[in-house]
């Protein structure tokens, strides 16, 4: 396996177009799982491209190793991409999907066997050797696609939204495999998603990108409890973060700061209030078993909290909230948010 390094990455479609990555920096280890995440457009697809070969940057250098690889083709880079669609052929059984790359770089017959038996067994393959991808479910084939990739023992495994295809279920399930798989190997992965679930369980680090541009790398935990700015907040967290001026909070103003609070951090209840709770209205009610997400109405501003399983009210209901403190972000208030809050200040007056 090996080391990538990436410096100073840039690319842009034409000598007009606007940059789609704009001067990356990053460097991932040997026997790293390192993802990249972003919305659509973000150019983590791209950055993808550009470590496999597919296509060259604009700017910038990659290396393998410490070596220099940005003028070398896919297959001089030695890396196994594992895309969306499984990408196998449809008259070749499992086996023969499996020993195609070996076959075709020239190894022998009782080494293509042996690797092709090994990489079955690392997935749970055997049983499928015989079968045509027809014959496969959804996460079967997936299974077959990522053996296809890892048979070869690459140095780098690339991953391009690969369980995008898959039921919910499906993908949480092939989530743990691939987890566990990259326990077992310690090779050096490096998945690109825009689902911050397979982000946050996968990852050794995440890299969250916006508009070709970085803007944290990190850890999964530390990246979601202290985000590095707005952007980073709002997309890592399911429900999403509350973003709020401090008077929503009962806080003293202050106009040059946004506030975020995690939904877990903010108690949502009704009846008799505890000593120093806000008082709101609830908005909607959606219980998801194990615990009940509450969307409240306080101050003309919509927020997030958390509720007991059994917590049921209509819309309108007067509740109470009480948040930890501890648990506030504190983040700098762009220029167009103060606008529209000295706006919103100057109608309601």
């Amino acid at each position: 396996m090996a080391s990538v390094e990436l410096r100073g990455i840039r690319k842009a479609y034409g000598p007009r177009a606007p940059e789609v990555v704009r001067g990356i920096d990053l460097t991932i280890a040997d026997g790293e799982l390192v993802t990249l995440i972003g919305p659509s457009g973000c150019g983590k697809s791209t950055l993808l491209g550009i470590i496999a070969g597919l296509e060259p940057p604009t700017a910038g250098r990659v290396l393998f190793d410490g070596v220099d690889v940005t003028a070398r083709s896919p297959r001089e880079r030695d890396v196994a991409l594992v895309f969306q669609s499984y990408a196998l052929y449809p008259h070749m059984t499992v086996r023969r999907n499996l020993a195609f790359p070996l076959e075709i770089a020239r190894l022998p017959r009782a080494e293509i066997a042996a690797r092709v038996d090994e990489t079955a067994t690392l997935l749970g393959i055997e049983p499928l050797l015989d079968r045509k991808p027809a014959a496969l479910s959804g996460g079967q084939r997936q299974r077959v696609a990522l053996g296809r990739a890892l048979v070869r023992r690459p140095r780098v495994c690339l991953f391009d939204e690969p369980l995008s295809n898959l039921d919910a279920a499906l993908r949480a399930q092939m989530r743990a495999e691939l987890k566990a798989l990259h326990a077992r190997l310690r090779a050096t992965f490096i998945y690109v998603t825009h689902d911050q679930a397979e982000a946050m369980t996968l990852s050794d680090r995440v890299v969250v990108l916006e508009a070709g541009v970085v803007q944290q790398i990190g850890p999964p935990r530390e990246v979601y409890a202290r985000p590095a700015n707005v952007f980073v907040a709002a997309f890592l967290g399911s429900p999403r973060i509350n973003l709020v001026a401090p008077e929503f909070l009962g806080l003293p103003p202050a106009p040059d700061v946004t506030l975020g609070l995690r939904p877990e951090h903010l108690t949502v209840g009704v009846g008799a209030p505890p000593a120093g709770a806000l008082p709101a209205r609830v908005y909607v009610v959606e219980p998801l078993g194990a615990e009940t997400w509450v969307t409240v109405e306080r101050d003309g501003a919509r927020l997030t909290g958390r509720a007991p399983s059994d917590f049921t009210a209509a819309p309108g209901t007067p509740c109470w909230l009480v948040y930890e403190r501890a648990a506030l972000l504190t983040f700098p208030r762009a220029r167009s948010d103060r606008t529209k809050m000295r706006s919103r200040s100057r109608a309601e007056v």
